[in-house]
């Protein structure tokens, strides 16, 4: 049982593998423990770290609303904590909005981005997920105890009767409105978006949170120079649900993590 002391927490990690780090960050009401189908194919060449965000898992909840913002602060202090110069950092749709804003508030501590089925602005979503999101909050604390998701939870949570108030932040979350645009506009580090072909985000938007990281834009011609850094993925036969699991997901995503990272060509001094 490792646990790191960040702005207030006791926040739950674990690792394995050993390279090249990788921060795995988990969706809402998850945990860690959910990349597991995918976690040895992962840590064959690489030393990942999963994290459980604030309330998740073995990481009890503390006096904050949940933010994106807070758990990318606290995703900073983890990789600072094990005194690491940076990590590459993926998140899967509540752990992408984390993922995403350590890279636009610490762009430092990220040396590659993977968001998995993580829209940039909440429009990204179809209306029927937004209208299940906008129903989340502790009336379902009751009727939630016989789902997969709280059966996990009921496992692994310090303090089980927190499960309302997680509810009750989960919902405040999710009906805040967000667009990231312009921030995802100025990230540096490569970033790789992967969707599902049956994802509770739009297609419409996948391409353009595509075009909004430099993708999309032009042909990459025959030699490949015109290619962005970012790449784009559309995992066939997957949905926003079992994504996080697929051994496609670790397949897509190792050829992007393994490919050496261009440094910014430095200008001659005029000195």
């Amino acid at each position: 049982m490792t646990y790191a002391d960040i702005n207030g927490l006791s926040l739950y990690y674990e690792e394995n593998g050993s390279g090249e780090p990788l921060v795995l960050l988990h969706g809402g009401l998850g945990a860690g423990d959910g990349f597991g189908p995918i976690l040895p194919l992962l840590a064959e060449h690489r030393r990942v770290i999963t994290v459980d965000l604030q309330a998740h898992g073995r990481t009890a909840d503390i006096d904050r609303p949940l933010l994106p913002e807070s758990l990318a602060d606290d995703v900073a202090g983890l990789i600072k904590h094990l005194g690491l110069e940076h990590a590459d950092v993926m998140g899967y749709s509540f752990g992408g909005w984390a993922a995403l804003c350590t890279a636009i508030r610490h762009p430092h501590v990220v040396r590659r981005l993977v968001l998995v089925s993580t829209p940039c602005k909440r429009d990204g979503w179809f209306p029927e997920a937004l209208a299940s999101m906008s129903q989340m909050g502790p009336q379902l604390a009751e009727p939630m105890k016989q789902s997969p998701v709280y059966d996990l939870y009921s496992r692994l949570a310090p303090r089980v009767q927190d499960w309302p108030v997680l509810l009750t932040k989960m919902g405040e979350l999710l009906r805040r409105e967000y667009d990231w645009s312009a921030e995802v506009a100025a990230i540096k580090a490569p970033t790789m978006l992967v969707f599902a072909d049956a994802d509770s985000v739009r297609p419409a938007h996948a391409v353009e949170f595509f075009e909004l990281l430099g993708g999309g834009l032009r042909d990459a011609g025959w030699d490949g120079s015109g290619r962005p850094t970012g790449q784009l993925a559309i995992l066939p036969g997957a949905t926003h649900y079992d994504i996080f699991a697929s051994p496609a997901l670790a397949a897509a995503i190792t050829p992007f993590l393994d490919a050496p990272v261009q440094q910014p060509e430095t200008q001659p001094s005029l000195a």
